[in-house]
């Protein structure tokens, strides 16, 4: 794996995103971007998906196993949770813009395994300037934060999904916000049903914002 920077040494990735141009332009730089060392290990990029005008935009936290394998956001179980409580929220994915993050999948061996692993602050940091572009571009109405990673991103460190979920935020730029858990707690819970009603009706309180 050669000599790599330490997290807090990475150098971010402000030097590989596009100051200007469209999701075209941002889908063309991606694969070059060298601000951290998630890189390396990861087998590809996963961009941010969806209408480049989308009102709603929904912002997780790294791909997954499956969605590093085949380059496209929220394709794992997550995702196919996340397609199902769009669909029962009233909300249709073809009309929001999904995105994590961080773009590259981070994970630790075990055999032929690759268990999911957190982002670090630094990868977060580092991958930020990404997001920032994906806001610029799409310029959403709302945007939907699913999970404690993304809620570090977007609304930093001290920011508590668990007492916070469901409910109106305002980001700096007065971009109306909501934060959620991530769909992958839902798959994990062994409450589901419960997780899952709830997390539904937290999608219908961000689909209650927009309009």
């Amino acid at each position: 794996m050669g000599n790599r920077p330490t997290v807090s040494n990475f150098t971010g990735a402000s030097q590989w995103v596009p100051p200007d141009g469209g999701l075209k332009k941002l889908l063309a730089a991606l694969p070059e971007c060298r601000g951290c060392d998630l890189y390396e290990d990861a087998d590809r990029v996963v961009p941010g998906e969806g209408p480049a005008r989308a009102r709603m935009m929904l912002i997780g936290e790294q791909p997954g196993d499956v969605e590093d394998k085949e380059g496209h956001v929220f394709v794992g179980p997550a995702g196919r949770l996340l397609d199902k409580a769009l669909a029962e929220a009233g909300i249709e994915r073809s009309e929001v813009f999904l995105t994590n993050a961080v773009k590259h999948f981070r994970f630790e061996r075990q055999g032929k395994r690759r268990i999911h692993k957190t982002p670090a602050a630094g990868h977060i940091k580092a991958c930020h300037p990404w997001l920032d572009r994906e806001l610029e571009i799409v310029k959403p109405s709302l945007v939907v934060v699913l999970g404690a990673v993304a809620a570090r991103a977007v609304f930093g460190t001290g920011f508590k999904v668990t007492e916070q979920r469901g409910l109106a935020q305002e980001l700096p730029d007065g971009r109306a916000a909501i934060a959620t858990v991530h769909p992958s707690a839902v798959v994990r819970s062994r409450e589901y049903r419960r997780d899952f009603t709830l997390f539904v009706n937290d999608l219908r309180a961000a689909l209650a914002l927009l309009k």
